[in-house]
């Protein structure tokens, strides 16, 4: 089977060569370009067309917010993620520009590796559709991820990856939200390697971090409807309910 092409750049030399050689040990990826040059990086991008791209917030030559903007400018399908500190505005910044996700440091190279397959087996899932002539031109994940900006969900905390997963598993199966604690929450907590509580904490946090944030108007603009106001909260599998019938209703038209 084709492994998955890889452009790494990484300011920090032990987390790069850390990154690159369990790339390298999966068989599942091939490294393109290594290195933390951010010139030399979007250079290899474009002229290599990776299957994904890794990139560091801060590099020589050019941030990583910059190789970002101008790839996707470019080369609009073009699949990256980015890695740099907990800060809130880079990390938003970061995601507009077209990350398709941002791990925050120092984080699991083995958690990255799942993640990296993920984006992949979505990307790949687009391509089929676009050889019958129903590419989509934006995926699941790329939604979610516009979705949380919007209202102000941080991808640092771990609600953010939670609830992303609870989003997906509700729109590949709509019934299991009317089973939260004995499916939902499990079948999380397995991909996650966590306890079921620690999924429910954790998304019920995410959410409260979004309300205290207080965007309700984005929140209210994006399900088309006055349906919050001030303090007023949803649960947590109703919120991944309407997100979830947002996705599957724009997904018929």
């Amino acid at each position: 089977m084709k492994s998955n092409s890889v452009i790494l750049l990484e300011s920090n030399t032990a987390v790069l060569e850390q990154m690159k050689t369990a790339l390298e040990e999966s068989k599942d990826f091939t490294v393109l370009y290594a290195g933390d040059d951010g010139e030399e990086g979007l250079n290899a991008i474009l002229n290599r067309k990776p299957d994904l791209v890794v990139v560091s917030m801060f590099l020589r030559g050019m941030d990583g917010c910059s190789i970002i903007r101008t790839a996707k400018k470019t080369w609009s399908e073009v699949r990256i993620v980015a890695t740099g500190v907990p800060n809130d505005s880079l990390i938003e910044r970061a995601m507009s520009e077209g990350a398709a996700y941002y791990f925050v440091k120092p984080f699991s190279v083995q958690t990255a590796l799942e993640r990296f397959r993920e984006l992949l087996k979505d990307k790949h899932v687009e391509s089929k559709e676009g050889s019958v002539g129903k590419r989509k031109s934006v995926t699941v994940d790329e939604k979610i991820s516009e979705i949380f900006i919007s209202i102000g969900i941080p991808p640092h905390i771990k609600g953010y990856g939670y609830l992303r997963e609870g989003i997906k598993l509700t729109v590949e199966k709509p019934q299991i939200i009317n089973n939260v604690t004995k499916e939902l929450y499990p079948t999380i907590a397995k991909r996650f390697s966590t306890s079921s509580s620690k999924v429910e904490r954790a998304i019920r946090h995410a959410i409260e971090v979004a309300w205290n944030r207080g965007r309700i108007d984005a929140i209210n603009a994006i399900f088309g409807a006055r349906i919050y106001l001030g303090t007023e909260k949803p649960t947590n599998s109703e919120f991944i309910a309407l997100v979830a019938d947002k996705l599957i209703l724009e997904s018929m038209l």
